[in-house]
């Protein structure tokens, strides 16, 4: 055999190895962050249903909405009494988590203890559990009736990530008259179900007007 002939073999094989290489290398390049995009996607779901089979039920009171106000295209907005921050102002630990300052610089992360009722409610709709203190870190030593709900300031008030729910178009209406009717005898005529994990973190599951009860 042509030792010439040989050598351009031996150079062809070791050129394909460094194409298929290549494109290995390329092809890694390419499908990570797919891939990475996709674990994000499917966290996000994947965490809110974990903590609506395992997290905690707790009842928050919503603040005064305006009837008119109350649903933006296909959603429904709410504020809650913690979201305000006259109401945690109030509260023990908000000297130390404020640190003098009239509001909280935007973003930071704050907790608030939420305790259960001792009395359980006297109609069918559920008590609001009552805030009792806030910090700035999770809380390690909490009863079996309190809970830590994380929330995010936005300068001016607090977020908890409740704030804004999807209603099917066939039950606006009703809600909208449900909600007109109960505060006009009642300021804190209604109350939102949500879920809390360990870490906090809450999701919606229901909103209480009066003694019907809504699903989100």
């Amino acid at each position: 055999m042509n030792p010439y002939d040989l050598s351009n073999r031996q150079s062809t094989a070791i050129e394909t190895q460094s194409d298929v290489a290549k494109k290995s290398i390329l092809g890694w390049k390419f499908w990570t962050p797919l891939l990475f995009q996709l674990i994000l996607i499917l966290a996000v779901p994947s965490q809110a249903f974990y903590t609506q089979i395992t997290g905690t039920t707790v009842i928050l009171q919503t603040a005064p909405v305006d009837p008119y106000d109350f649903f933006r295209g296909y959603y429904q907005i709410l504020s809650y009494d913690i979201s305000s921050v006259d109401t945690l102002k109030e509260l023990p630990g908000w000297k130390e988590v404020a640190k003098g300052a009239e509001y909280l610089p935007q973003g930071t992360l704050i907790y608030v203890t939420l305790e259960q009722p001792e009395a359980p409610s006297k109609s069918q709709r559920p008590s609001a559990w009552k805030p009792i203190i806030v910090s700035s870190e999770y809380p390690q030593n909490l009863s079996k009736n309190q809970i830590a709900l994380q929330g995010k300031s936005t300068g001016w008030n607090i977020e908890y990530g409740l704030e804004r729910y999807y209603m099917p178009e066939s039950q606006r209406n009703q809600v909208n008259e449900t909600i007109t009717e109960a505060q006009g005898n009642n300021q804190q005529s209604f109350v939102v179900e949500v879920k809390v994990n360990s870490q906090g973190k809450a999701i919606p599951i229901s909103l209480w007007v009066r003694d019907r009860n809504y699903k989100f």
